[in-house]
């Protein structure tokens, strides 16, 4: 549901808002990018020193094995490995437009119109946002997590306020299937 003209590329808009803000868009910063407080520099950090701790095991380890050319660059790529898996929470975010909203979560990739979107949910237990779709299944968007406190509740009312401008999905009714 974007402006005519509006093609949805998420890296115009940044550049428009590095221009200041426009008089048809007098809060560009509502579209930022939704990222978990801690995650991307929890993320990087960990990977980090799983790298840096194998590669410092398999240069400095001594006894029996431990100085093969195969057991050193196992334990490197091992170690590679699992920094590479940390680092992908690094990636998890929302990125929301005037089109719709772009949900990247730990694997998963999944872009939305505005309209597909019921209903945002953050109950007192859950880790981070859900959205009900239209279509009857659910989408959790781990960009806004409760681990951060205010912060995480303030990009929840944000997601909101966005999804309630643009124009929420109606909601499917009790005879629609709700997959969980």
């Amino acid at each position: 549901m974007g402006t005519p003209g509006d093609n949805g590329d998420h890296q115009r808009e940044h550049d428009d808002d590095r221009e200041g803000p426009r008089q048809s868009d007098p809060a560009p910063d509502r579209y930022r990018t939704f990222r978990g407080r801690f995650t991307t520099p929890t993320a990087w950090s960990m990977g980090a020193a799983l790298a840096i701790g194998c590669v410092f095991v398999a240069l400095v380890a001594e006894g029996p094995g431990a100085g093969t050319t195969l057991n050193r660059v196992s334990t490197i790529v091992v170690g590679l490995f699992f920094a590479l898996l940390t680092v992908r929470f690094a990636a998890v975010r929302a990125e929301p437009d005037r089109s719709g909203l772009t949900v990247v979560n730990y694997v998963r990739r999944r872009r939305l119109d505005w309209a597909e979107i019921v209903a945002v949910r953050f109950g007192s237990g859950d880790p981070w946002v859900h959205l009900d779709l239209a279509d009857g299944s659910v989408l959790a968007v781990m960009a806004v997590q409760r681990a951060d406190g205010e912060h995480g509740m303030n990009e929840a009312r944000r997601l909101v306020g966005l999804i309630a401008e643009h124009g929420e999905a109606a909601d499917p009714g009790p005879d629609h299937p709700h997959e969980g």
